[in-house]
């Protein structure tokens, strides 16, 4: 009798083709898109960009450690984190001019 829940062997993943994959992403590409065409869950490769974006390294242990292109992709996606936070906060910022403007 074969139990229901047997665990599939885990697949592994080289760190070149998990660079590659956030390349796709720090490209424009969305994740949903990539998983469907390499035919891996959504969730790895958000955890990738996570790991890719949070980084257990500084900028300059990364520059002394990493090749180039991983720097400027971690930093790449750095930045594009940063970019959504401040769009988010000058939205909000609208938001709340206009509402100031209406009470008065």
């Amino acid at each position: 009798m074969q139990h229901k829940n047997a665990q599939k062997p885990r697949r592994k993943y080289d760190a070149s083709f998990k660079s590659e994959v956030v390349s796709m992403i720090a490209s424009g590409r969305p994740v949903p898109e990539i998983a469907r065409s390499l035919g891996i869950g959504e969730n790895i490769i958000y955890r990738w960009r996570k790991k890719a974006l949070d980084g257990s390294q500084t900028t300059a242990e990364a520059t002394e450690s990493n090749t180039p292109s991983q720097v400027s992709l971690f930093e790449h996606l750095a930045l594009q984190k940063r970019l959504r936070e401040v769009e988010m906060e000058r939205d909000i910022l609208k938001k709340a001019v206009g509402i100031f403007s209406r009470l008065q």
